[in-house]
């Protein structure tokens, strides 16, 4: 069967896509992905040639003032007639939506086709698009279950969320280590602020390196592009070894290397950190939808998985507390790893492929 799944806008949405797309590959079925036109987009498809790619742009509201709703308004049916004229051709016998404005066109076009049609939340509170894309959609599939009493009720089913495919093969420490050339035996650290990078969690580590530079650790950092050179000054003036790059494409290493982390908490990025029981300081993205990066890191705090520490408390001596707090007792750092392992979701894109299959037989 042919089927359409539409993710894009962020790494959020673009890598649990692949995911459950990997999955109907693999069982035969043929795959078109819808993205929008942004670079991480275009970035995160390159090479995929087991896929249709299409792009449609992704149309969010501005503003509630006239002019900006009429242009919406037009945007929105240029979009939609794009897929509806994709699905002529294409066929699909279902369709899901990985979340955001880049879902609304294709699921709305799916069910006017009068075809089976799924949202994907991944976050604890969903965004407005996809409140609207869960009321459209035959059934709302969720990484968490306290998202449930945001839908309507009967229509949800927890599956977790989808884990792309490139991570799910494990590489030993050492190999992973010697990759970013860092020595074993050394407490590692995994800075990462998501796919645009973040300059506020950049900013707050080079001003808690002083509080570090006589602490035995080794960083590995991704700083976007925007702080790359002055990280790396950054760490070699402390005398802490680290490898600093702005983004890097093997995370399966990076996360096979690292003891522990800081990192924004988008639902995709705590889904992986769960895989490789990496137990981390998180500091929210304060401009995300509904706040939904703060309510996400709360259900890994109180796991006992994570500390929380929003950014507008990330001072160098705040981040440099939380860091010594970990390091100054591996007991607690072994006991926040095993219990942010037991976060991790167990075969996520088989049961979102597994529910799309179901409502197609």
């Amino acid at each position: 069967m042919n089927f359409v799944i539409a993710a894009g806008g962020t790494g959020g949405h673009l890598f649990p896509g692949l995911a459950v797309g990997e999955v109907l590959l693999a069982r035969g079925h043929r795959v078109m992905l819808i993205i929008s036109e942004k670079e991480i987009d275009a970035l995160a498809t390159q090479g995929r040639d087991e896929f249709r790619v299409e792009r449609v742009p992704g149309v969010g509201i501005q503003s509630k003032s006239p002019v900006a709703l009429v242009k919406f308004a037009l945007k929105f049916l240029a979009g939609l007639n794009q897929v509806k004229a994709l699905y002529r051709e294409f066929k699909p016998a279902a369709v899901l939506g990985m979340g955001g404005f880049t879902s609304t066109a294709p699921i709305l076009a799916g069910r006017l086709r009068k075809i089976p049609t799924f949202v994907h939340e991944s976050n604890a509170i969903p965004g407005k698009a996809n409140k609207l894309n869960g009321r459209l959609a035959t059934r709302v599939l969720l990484g968490f279950k306290e998202c449930g009493r945001f839908f309507p009720a009967g229509k949800c089913e927890v599956t977790g969320t989808p884990v792309r495919s490139s991570l799910t093969t494990r590489i030993g420490k050492a190999e992973a280590l010697s990759a970013f050339n860092l020595l074993p035996g050394m407490p590692t650290l995994l800075v990462m602020g998501g796919s645009q990078g973040a300059h506020g969690i950049n900013q707050a580590l080079i001003n808690a390196l002083p509080q570090l530079a006589s602490t035995p650790l080794q960083v590995i950092h991704l700083t976007g592009k925007q702080d790359e050179e002055l990280m790396r000054e950054s760490y070699a003036k402390a005398g802490i070894p680290a490898f600093v790059a702005a983004f890097h494409h093997r995370m399966e290493a990076a996360y096979a290397a690292a003891d522990f982390s800081v990192a924004r908490s988008g639902a995709a990025s705590l889904t992986e950190l769960s895989h490789f029981a990496l137990p981390s300081i998180l500091i929210p993205y304060p401009f995300a939808a509904e706040d939904h990066q703060t309510f996400n890191a709360k259900i890994f705090e109180l796991a006992g998985a994570a500390t929380l520490l929003p950014e507008r408390e990330t001072t160098g001596e705040n981040l440099a507390k939380k860091l010594l707090w970990f390091l100054d007792d591996p007991a607690r750092l072994s006991e926040a790893s095993a219990r942010c392992a037991g976060l991790a979701p167990r075969q996520a894109a088989e049961r979102v492929a597994d529910t799309i299959l179901k409502y197609c037989s």
